[in-house]
């Protein structure tokens, strides 16, 4: 039996450089991003710090015309795509890697004008959850787990 392979990746943060918009000599319009992300660890000291990390994004089509329209340094995004793996060589003739994402989709986050360049005052993306809290959700079950009965195995629906 072959095993199903998976290469998916979700990421938000924020860009640290303008978009850069090329295009193939067929005319299909490529877009390079740069996005950083955050992540928090404990130093030796043991406090909280975050320390980012660097990902090189590339989206294809009119998809990548609209980044480069509508995105600018600091802006928040949201990609979902697929890692891919390339080598090369540079003009000193070594041979050099990279593991780049190929979007497949960009949400542009926040409002415009909310990034480093936009005017925003550096502000950054906070998310936030578009579902409100029902703090009722987080309330005790009743004793007895609720049931009218008097056995709880007769409101188990399997």
């Amino acid at each position: 039996m072959a095993a199903t392979n998976i290469n998916r990746v979700v990421l938000t943060g924020n860009l640290t450089r303008d978009p850069e918009l090329r295009s193939t000599p067929s005319g299909t319009a490529v877009c390079g991003l740069r996005v950083a992300c955050n992540t928090r660890r404990k130093d030796a000291s043991g406090e909280w710090v975050d320390k980012p990390n660097y990902f090189d994004v590339t989206i294809w089509g009119r998809q990548g015309e609209n980044a480069a329209q509508y995105l600018e340094k600091g802006r928040a995004v949201a990609i979902d795509g697929r890692l891919e793996w390339r080598e090369w060589q540079d003009k000193e003739g070594n041979k050099r890697q990279s593991v780049d994402i190929i979007a497949d989709s960009v949400q542009f986050l926040g409002g415009r004008g909310e990034g480093d360049g936009g005017g925003g005052g550096g502000q950054r993306f906070t998310p936030q959850s578009d579902v409100p809290a029902d703090s009722s959700d987080f309330q005790p079950a009743p004793a007895g787990g609720g049931s009218s009965g008097g056995g709880m195995d007769d409101d188990i629906p399997f």
